[in-house]
């Protein structure tokens, strides 16, 4: 009877990655309230791989009733290997990129910081760790405008860009430098709708700007920003919290394809 699993080690090792991925998924989800790709996906293969593992008994006897089973079960780990791979590419080239210094050259006219989630009005570690490195830049460059950009949650009546503006200004950050842009729900929308309040502010287009987003983030940001029609970008990427690291790339992989189905570069 055949084995779906070739050997006892790969069974355990199975069995043990399901539960790492279904415990983080079920961690974030409770715990953090995050329900998206990068989240829901690790909880539907966690628990995939777990309850194989755990009815591996069950599962060979089905194997062994047809050989178009044992052939489509060898097919899919070939593609879960290579998607597995695609993967790793694409965090590999988000890493190298996120430690890039992108934001020397001339001094901005204006910082943009795209927004993330703020539960109750407060910003996430994620996007608090963004408000940071943004106020790093905003002392860098003290002429520059700072333009936090970010609609209302699902759930939630407070913008994230109040939200920012307000963890800004707690900072220390001048109320006058700060401007809020609290309609957007998609980094696309964030910076077409960042332009206009821009412009009539005397920033063209063709103006120096320094995005600030997370390091997985800034990527696909320059892509959309130079698609919207900013021709000077550069980027900060702010480290993303490692409880959320690997879930957020894991996102950012599917956004990234998602972008280029829908044109957005």
């Amino acid at each position: 009877m055949p084995d779906p699993f070739p050997g006892r080690m790969t069974h355990w090792a199975c069995g043990l990655t399901g539960a790492l991925l279904f415990g983080d998924a079920v961690v974030l989800m409770a715990g953090y309230g995050q329900f998206n790709v990068g989240v829901l996906l690790p909880f539907g293969l966690g628990a995939c791989l777990l309850a194989m593992s755990l009815g591996r008994a069950r599962l060979q006897a089905w194997l062994a009733a047809a050989a178009v089973r044992r052939r489509l079960w060898r097919l899919g780990w070939i593609a879960l290997g290579c998607w597995v791979v695609s993967l790793v590419s694409f965090w590999l080239v988000l890493a190298r990129g996120s430690h890039k210094d992108l934001a020397s050259g001339p001094a901005p006219a204006a910082i943009v910081v795209l927004g993330s989630r703020a539960p109750n009005g407060h910003p996430s570690a994620a996007l608090a760790a963004r408000l940071d490195a943004a106020l790093i830049q905003a002392g860098r460059f003290p002429q520059a405008l700072v333009l936090v950009s970010g609609g209302v949650d699902f759930g939630e009546r407070l913008s994230e860009a109040q939200a920012m503006g307000d963890y800004l200004r707690g900072k220390g950050l001048v109320p006058h430098r700060i401007v809020q842009e609290e309609s957007s729900t998609s980094t696309a929308q964030n910076l077409q709708f960042s332009q206009a309040l821009l412009a009539a502010r005397g920033i063209t287009a063709d103006a120096p700007l320094l995005i600030v987003s997370s390091d997985f983030h800034t990527l696909r940001a320059s892509w959309i920003a130079r698609k919207t029609g900013y021709t000077d970008v550069r980027t900060v990427g702010a480290p993303t919290p490692l409880s959320i690291r690997f879930n957020a790339w894991l996102r950012e992989y599917f956004a990234v394809i998602s972008g280029f189905v829908l044109r957005e570069f």
